[in-house]
């Protein structure tokens, strides 16, 4: 992109203060800043002042969730189906890794935060010990497809190395970056956090796949063969990925998604619901349910809309690349927003102060037909780490993985076999150890 041309991009947007220190800055510095000029959508600011962030919902139902008991009845037959899609190479796994620790007072990737007690355990040590239950199951590799962020995205990569990739084969993993969205003022005046650079934030978790497509890893997706992509947030240190009688459930059921649910622990817990919108599935967030919602009862008396929301998603891929040019609506978020002010010092402001863009998940669910809420149970899936102390954070979430045994569970001593050459693929060899 040329200066005339960003000039000429910025005005359209009135966001010509972008350039304001441009003859100050290095020739590098001014080559990066116009290459983010060209690639950020300026658009997204209008959504503030038009109005245009928030959609009107439609009509909303209850959706049947396929429950425990349901669940226990069919367990054998739903994981020998889904172990089967594993081994033919069928499902893959995808960590929402792009945010940082800052809630819990760390500058580093949420995922290199130290969960551990009496040793260093890592939330990304963690997520990698829960795939590695799976793989020694069905004894296969499975793909995992980790998404960074322009923030984070050096830091992770680097981690994993460090680390030896926690003993997981690095053949299978494969990182990319999720796009990012500018941050602006509850004007609409893009924030700068440098004088060479626009502040920007992930786009929300509704980018994940766009971004994966962008990354050219649709090609690898279809050599290999895989047709169901597990999502899930990087911050939910008690969850199954790749969850064999998850998987068979949701095939059993022909569906094109499924979504793990828990119970809700009480009628205001701040999770999103899943339900029905329009005849088709979706999600209500937490501050959008209305006191006629939260009380409205199905025909056992129950509440109708009590199955929340974790942020583990199995995704049929085929029917994600149907809709992936199809426009997700656009939320805009009040946060807190560090940037550079007028006497070109940066600032971290301690109450909202702009406006984020994001596009969300629900939306992408809501663009498909089927949906299976799968129940699983609270105390053994679900241990978000959210803040520091406190409801769903670092305390609690050691605490349900000492309640469910993991700080006395395993370490892996993996040894790579490969048999052939020519193949890319290991047989993992295990020995578990365990220590206090």
């Amino acid at each position: 992109m040329t200066l005339e041309t960003a000039k000429e991009l910025l005005a359209k947007y009135h966001q010509e203060h972008v350039l304001q220190y441009y003859d100050t800055l290095s020739d590098t510095e001014k080559a990066a800043l116009l290459e983010q000029i060209e690639e950020t959508d300026f658009s997204v600011t209008e959504q503030i002042t038009a109005g245009k962030g928030e959609q009107a919902r439609g009509v909303i139902t209850p959706i049947q969730a396929m429950t425990l008991s349901e669940i226990s009845e069919n367990a054998e037959n739903f994981t020998e189906t889904g172990l089967e899609a594993i081994r033919a190479g069928k499902v893959a796994a995808v960590l929402l890794a792009g945010g940082m620790g800052t809630r819990l007072g760390s500058d580093n990737p949420k995922g290199m935060y130290d969960i551990g007690i009496t040793k260093p355990v890592y939330i990304f040590e963690r997520i990698i010990r829960n795939l590695f239950d799976v793989v020694d199951q069905a004894g296969t590799w499975i793909h995992l497809f980790v998404m960074t962020s322009d923030k984070n995205h050096e830091a992770t990569t680097s981690f994993f190395e460090q680390q030896k990739y926690f003993g997981y084969n690095p053949e299978y993993i494969h990182f990319f970056r999720q796009e990012m969205a500018p941050a602006a003022t509850y004007e609409g005046r893009v924030y700068m956090e440098s004088k060479s650079r626009i502040a920007t934030s992930p786009n929300g978790n509704g980018g994940w796949f766009a971004s994966l497509k962008r990354a050219g890893l649709l090609s690898l997706i279809h050599d290999a063969g895989i047709e169901w992509l597990n999502v899930f947030a990087v911050d939910n240190v008690l969850q199954r990925i790749a969850d064999p009688c998850f998987i068979g459930a949701t095939l059993s059921r022909k569906c094109k998604v499924g979504a793990k649910v828990v119970r809700k622990a009480d009628p205001d817990e701040k999770v999103g619901v899943m339900c029905l919108e329009d005849g088709r599935p979706s999600i209500v967030e937490y501050y959008e349910q209305t006191e006629q919602l939260r009380n409205t009862r199905n025909a056992d008396g129950e509440p109708a809309y009590n199955f929340g929301v974790i942020l583990n998603y199995l995704f049929h891929e085929k029917s994600l690349e149907e809709i992936c040019d199809t426009a997700l609506p656009l939320h805009v978020v009040e946060k807190k927003i560090p940037y550079m002010n007028e006497a070109g010092e940066f600032i971290k402001p301690e109450e909202p102060n702009g406006c984020k863009f994001e596009s969300l998940i629900l939306d992408m669910i809501h663009l498909l037909d089927t949906c299976l809420p799968y129940e699983v149970v609270r105390e053994k899936e679900f241990a978000p780490v959210k803040n520091k102390t406190g409801i769903d954070s670092v305390e609690s979430a050691r605490a349900l993985l000492q309640q469910n045994g993991f700080y006395a569970q395993k370490i892996f001593e993996i040894l790579y076999e490969k048999p052939d050459n020519s193949r890319n693929d290991c047989c993992p060899v295990f020995r578990t150890v365990k220590y206090l």
